[in-house]
């Protein structure tokens, strides 16, 4: 077992999870984002289970089933696993619950994921989904069959309509569809905050104990990124917030293409970090696409008006 900064208890397996933890309510998925719609079903899971006086519950899974059941068709996630498990414990669950998705759990027929993890190891009293929520073998049964098993076992499902924000139907899917696209602001509205990246700073630079100049490379990032262009973000690390303007691609001016996610710190001071420092980067808004410019100095022109758009965001921002 480990815990979230907030001190929520992460059980990885369950054989970590106490014998005498239930009864439990709960909701289950892969919770990518843990957008408004998971936002809106697991603030229902901690109302039930403080009304009951019981343990409220997230259920996820690691990795992504996709990436087991189907790698070539496995999405880039919205988030990482340390990510998922902070976004989860601050909706005011009691625990997190992260199920290592493997051969034996994808075999499992319907029947037996409910009798042997929902019935016999988490003792659940109310169970929280979407209408879209698929479990079993061969993601076999669906909304309807987890309601006949609750009427068997003993535990009540509600089922949650799908959340809309300003006439957008919000999904995982959705805001991975607008980041990749780089409308960070569509994105934004789905997931309540800005869509962030947590990485740490590219190896082999030279840096030391400390940066002591404006620009942060991140290193190679396995998930989703957002569309090539010019961003305003903000930077996170070791407790302090930096804006930036971030340029996602391939760097077409300087003749052969290297890919970086490059931010120059706008307020910059010197701060404590190495290559393990996490970062969080998130981005604002797009300021515009890459575009291959004639010289370097055309460049140079185009990167201080990126850097004046990018102050006068955070002036108007305050």
């Amino acid at each position: 077992m480990t815990h979230t900064p907030n001190l929520v208890p992460v059980y990885r397996s369950l054989a970590e999870i106490p014998a005498g933890m239930g009864p439990t309510v709960a909701s289950i998925g892969n919770f990518d984002g843990v957008h408004r719609g998971h936002q809106e079903i697991l603030a229902a899971v901690v109302n039930q289970a403080r009304r009951l006086g019981i343990c409220a519950l997230a259920v996820t899974f690691d990795p992504h089933p996709e990436r087991l059941l189907r790698p070539a068709h496995a999405p880039q996630l919205l988030t990482s696993l340390p990510q998922r498990i902070e976004f989860l414990a601050a909706t005011g669950i009691d625990a997190v619950v992260v199920l290592p998705f493997d051969a034996g759990l994808a075999a499992l027929l319907a029947e037996q994921f409910v009798h042997s993890i929902l019935v016999d190891r988490l003792r659940i009293l109310g169970l929280h989904e979407g209408g879209n929520f698929r479990f079993g073998q061969h993601a076999q049964a669906g909304i309807v069959e987890l309601k006949r098993f609750g009427e068997r076992f003993g535990f009540a499902v509600r089922e949650h309509q799908p959340v809309h924000v300003r006439g957008l139907e919000v999904s995982s899917s959705a805001i991975r569809a607008f980041v990749a696209a780089g409308d960070m602001r569509r994105a934004r509205w789905m997931l309540s905050r800005p869509f962030t990246v947590r990485s740490t700073q590219a190896r082999g630079r030279g840096i030391g104990t400390r940066l002591l100049v404006p620009t942060i490379n991140l290193a190679p990032y396995a998930e989703l990124l957002p569309a090539f262009g010019v961003y305003v973000t903000r930077l996170t690390v070791s407790g302090r917030r930096f804006q930036a303007v971030t340029n996602v691609g391939n760097r077409p001016t300087f003749g052969e293409a290297s890919f970086a996610v490059e931010s120059h710190i706008l307020d910059f001071e010197p701060i404590d970090m190495d290559e393990e420092t996490p970062i969080d980067l998130e981005f604002l808004i797009r300021l515009r696409g890459e575009i291959q410019w004639p010289s370097p100095d055309a460049l140079k022109a185009q990167i201080l008006k990126d850097v004046a758009q990018t102050r006068r965001y955070f002036r108007l921002a305050r």
